[in-house]
């Protein structure tokens, strides 16, 4: 199943992230003073890639590779008492590869949603990351992209399995976080869900558990940096990462009508006007096209799917759409609209 979740992951703005933690008991059990390679992550500042940095730091050596250093470290940097390494990257400009790769052997992938052509746009980085000698890549890719050879992710995934890569496959669900950032603003300001999705059924996945998978999984491809030889040379993983429970979204505004203490409505729009809502809110035609798109698939029943991968790995459930609302509810609270991100 295509999902909507990638299109926050670098996050179009500066995500913001409740007080309250979560934590992963797994991920305590490596030590850093066994790691010795630094970790690269791209992605950060978005949803993932700053949990994924917060859930590193204090665990191993960690370097940001941002489109914008300044807000990266801005964003990033208050907690880490200068733990991390940041260097300018963007992936059409080769001029950044070389630092960026620079003595790495593992990396956490997440692809600019702006960027779709793969081979022009993705390639030159990957084949100048395998020169560098990286050996290990953890690519956040979506649900079902082994079905949909077409979609970017889809494409991503052959290349880095081409290029003779060891890899991990995050295939992710829907973004709990979606409704908090790409839908924020309709919930704060109108208290309404305005999503063509009919009664589909929705896995909903919390960033926090993505990060808390891909953590776990940098954190042992670090630990066996430099044992990569022979047949586990490029050894493939994938895990589908959804949530524990199918809602439909009137289901998910009864849930956040109850934690915001106001109604909530679900108004199902037609696919038309969705795509007019979402232009005249600023989105681009294109890409609220292809969210009609995934949204109509989502519809038919495409996103209702619940896995087990990552209450295997983490020994724990996922987090429930009740606990992320609970969590985030103030980014829906319209008398701080004006106050900027909490």
């Amino acid at each position: 199943m295509l999902s909507v979740d990638n299109f926050r992951i670098a996050s179009f703005s500066p995500p913001t992230f409740p007080k309250s933690g979560w934590s992963n008991s797994k991920q305590g059990s490596t030590q850093s003073e066994n790691i010795t390679s630094t970790i690269l992550i791209t992605g950060a500042p978005g949803n993932v890639g700053s949990e994924v940095v917060k859930g590193l730091l204090g665990k191993a050596e960690i370097r940001v590779a941002a489109h914008n250093v300044e807000t990266a470290r801005q964003i990033l940097d208050n907690n880490s008492e200068g733990k991390i390494d940041f260097v300018p990257f963007d992936f059409l400009d080769p001029s950044t590869f070389a630092a960026a790769f620079s003595q790495i052997e593992t990396l956490f992938l997440v692809r600019p949603p702006a960027l779709s052509n793969v081979n022009r746009d993705i390639a030159p980085a990957l084949n100048a990351a395998k020169k560098a000698g990286v050996r290990h890549i953890v690519f956040v890719s979506i649900q079902g992209v082994e079905h949909l050879q077409m979609v970017p992710h889809s494409k991503i995934e052959q290349l880095i399995t081409s290029l003779g890569f060891r890899s991990t496959f995050l295939r992710c669900g829907f973004f709990m976080q979606n409704l908090s950032t790409t839908h924020r603003n309709e919930i704060r300001d109108h208290d309404e869900i305005a999503l063509p999705v009919g009664k589909g059924k929705t896995s909903f996945i919390d960033v926090r558990d993505i990060a808390s998978v891909a953590v776990l999984v940098l954190l042992e491809a670090a630990q066996e940096s430099g044992t990569f030889t022979g047949e586990n040379a490029n050894k493939s993983h994938a895990y589908t990462l959804m949530g524990s429970e199918a809602l439909d979204y009137n289901q998910v505004a009864a849930i956040l009508s109850s934690e915001l203490g106001r109604t909530i409505r679900y108004t199902n729009p037609f696919v038309l006007k969705f795509i007019r809502q979402q232009v005249a809110s600023g989105q681009k035609f294109g890409f609220a096209l292809l969210m009609a798109a995934l949204y109509t698939l989502t519809r038919f029943g495409n996103a209702k799917e619940v896995t087990q991968d990552v209450r295997d790995l983490l020994n724990r459930e996922p987090i429930l759409f009740a606990q992320f609302a609970n969590d985030y509810r103030d980014l829906w609270n319209p008398c701080l609209r004006h106050q900027g991100d909490l």
